[in-house]
């Protein structure tokens, strides 16, 4: 028995075809639009973009319209220094950081305060850090450098810190360090860059980071018992040393 069989060819709808041909469109149009996107992104990238600029604020707006204060007391061994040494001190302050300045005599303190005038927010800062180094003994010509270099300290220590001395042994340590009529103090600072303060057992210095690091050190080789022609030396190529690095 002969079975006929057959064979049929499947025939595509005609709304498949039509809605196959909308979509490949469509894939189309969003390629073309993400492409153009693409464009218009690096054209961006490589346009500069203007950034939007503002005023600095002034100080009297950092502060929020407010005055700021500041008090340093005066030791009563700097009474007279400052009252000999007052318009040296008053026209930096005044002139330079436009602050306003008065000494209260009852208290025995100078007392700064912002002003509409002041510009900068560091002023008052750096005005009570000009004072108290002339409280701690520094001269206003070595003193006003704190106004106009932002990378000066000044570092304190007892010479006990270094070494637990008393009686004459201490006296003979800070005659080491001060040298015979001041000699070694000025030795150092000529080789350090520095300035130096010796207050009975207390030391300031006044200088750079890296320059109060090397006063210190001879300083301390000297409280330690280190002969002066040793420091002398160790002085003077640190000094040599310094020419050549500037």
């Amino acid at each position: 028995m002969e079975v006929d069989r057959e064979f049929s060819h499947d025939v595509a709808d005609p709304s498949t075809l039509t809605s196959r041909i909308i979509q490949s469109e469509s894939i189309q149009r969003e390629d073309q639009a993400n492409a153009s996107d693409d464009e218009m992104d690096s054209e961006m990238n490589n346009e500069p973009i203007d950034q939007p600029t503002f005023q600095k604020l002034t100080s009297q707006a950092a502060r929020g319209g407010k005055a700021e204060y500041r008090r340093i007391r005066c030791p009563a061994h700097r009474y007279t220094p400052l009252r000999e040494n007052w318009e040296q001190l008053l026209t930096p302050l005044v002139e330079y950081l436009k602050l306003q300045v008065r000494f209260n005599t009852r208290t025995r303190s100078v007392e700064m305060k912002t002003s509409k005038h002041t510009l900068d927010a560091s002023s008052l800062q750096k005005g009570a850090d000009f004072i108290s180094a002339f409280m701690l003994g520094f001269e206003p010509q070595d003193a006003v450098a704190l106004l106009r270099l932002d990378d000066l300290f000044i570092e304190s220590f007892k010479v006990t810190d270094v070494k637990i001395l008393r009686g004459d042994h201490l006296s003979r340590a800070i005659g080491r360090v001060a040298g015979q009529d001041g000699k070694t103090r000025f030795a150092i600072e000529n080789a350090t860059r520095t300035r130096i303060v010796i207050a009975d057992s207390r030391i300031h210095l006044l200088g750079s980071y890296g320059n109060i690091r090397l006063a210190r050190n001879a300083i301390c080789d000297l409280i330690l018992g280190a002969p002066p022609g040793k420091v002398y030396n160790n002085m003077r190529n640190v000094a040599k040393r310094m020419n050549e690095r500037y």
